[in-house]
């Protein structure tokens, strides 16, 4: 069986690792033919194109990775299948999961290694990428357009120990709306906390509407005074609109431990809707390197059906093809309904493997 399992093995991974390249192949080339355009007239340099689509590489490994665990899987047990190899391995007295045994193992290998590029590469990566794309490619493109769109959720650590949340900020018209300002002290203490409906740019500084200002006691944070409530008010605040789009967090660019200090920073600040988002972003790195195992589970079964064979190897990379696509559509869903605050963060990135994961066992189940 060691010999087979080797062979098995050797197949999934030649394929996996063949379905990865084609992959990168075909996002750069989408992406070059979609960015053609501003690259000549930015004028940018081959060596700076060369750096940014390089950049890409550990994003779309990690994006890519299940539905190339999964094709790879399916392609080498359909082709086994096709030559009688699982009817002679199931009359010798495999079952299901000693059959398996080669692919389960290569899915968590890959679950591994995701969750480790992930974590090492993916932050620095994107950081790079997201620089050259803002300096060289959407500011000029903003610049001879004259727009730049509205961003959700802005979040940042500004000037006067200040913590801003945002829930939308429209650079264009410079306004924001669902606005929430902490003020700390030395030893990041909320000492003020400022809730507006609504802030424009007036020129000199931000007005804002439906103004309410609580100030605190730093020491046992209690409401320190009287509740201030203003129908109009422009507030001493220095960061410029400019200054506001410069702040823009990439979440993408953080790690788990990262990630995590970064909500402890704003965990007292009230903003229930950034802060639910930051935390589904949060469990989603953890859950979604389980992809790779989870839709292989679900998988397997298909590919080991000893009915009717004929074409089953290509009809195997429509199947890979349409369990990889449910599985992102009903991970984006779980992800929305998370952001959006109808299930717990926690639920909602793992809505799609837990999912998977029991329809994988149902399939098992009734299959074999």
């Amino acid at each position: 069986m060691r010999i087979l399992e080797k062979y098995m093995t050797r197949s999934i991974a030649g394929i996996f690792l063949s379905t990865i390249l084609v992959f990168c192949f075909l996002y750069i080339l989408i992406d070059l033919a979609t960015h053609l355009d501003d690259f000549i007239a930015n004028k940018v340099g081959w060596d700076i194109v060369l750096n940014y689509y390089m950049s890409f590489f550990p994003v779309i490994f990690v994006q890519t990775s299940p539905i190339a665990c999964l094709l790879a899987t399916l392609f080498t047990y359909s082709t086994l299948n096709n030559n009688n190899e699982i009817i002679a391995l199931r009359a010798s007295g495999f079952n299901f999961w000693r059959i398996t045994r080669p692919a389960i193992f290569f899915g968590l290998m890959v679950t591994a290694l995701v969750f480790m590029v992930n974590e090492r590469f993916v932050p620095q990566s994107s950081m790079i990428s997201q620089e050259i794309k803002k300096e060289k490619i959407e500011v000029k493109a903003a610049e001879r357009d004259g727009k730049t769109p509205p961003v959700k959720y802005l979040f940042f650590y500004g000037l006067q120990n200040r913590l801003f949340f945002i829930d939308v900020y429209n650079p264009s018209a410079k306004s924001m709306q669902g606005v929430t300002i902490i003020a700390q002290d030395e030893r990041q203490r909320m000492t003020e906390k400022i809730v507006a409906l609504k802030g424009e740019w007036a020129g000199s500084g931000w007005k804002f509407f439906n103004c309410q200002i609580t100030q605190y006691d730093p020491v046992d944070q209690t409401i320190a005074g009287d509740v201030q409530f203003f129908k109009e008010k422009i507030l001493d605040i220095k960061e410029t609109p400019e200054d506001l789009l410069k702040q823009r967090t990439n979440i993408s660019a953080m790690n788990i431990r990262q990630l995590q200090e970064y909500i402890g920073k704003f965990k007292s600040s009230g903003a229930v809707a950034a802060l639910n988002s930051l935390k589904v972003d949060l469990h989603q790195k953890i859950a979604y390197p389980f992809a790779c195992i989870v839709i292989i589970f679900v998988g397997l079964p298909f590919a080991l059906v000893t009915g009717k064979r004929k074409g089953l190897t290509f009809a195997s990379v429509g199947i890979a093809l349409m369990i990889g696509f449910l599985f992102y559509v009903v991970n984006a869903v779980g992800l929305a309904l998370g952001k959006g605050g109808a299930l717990p963060p926690i639920a909602s990135a793992w809505f799609a493997p837990f999912l998977f994961l029991a329809a994988g066992i149902l399939i098992v189940r009734r299959l074999f």
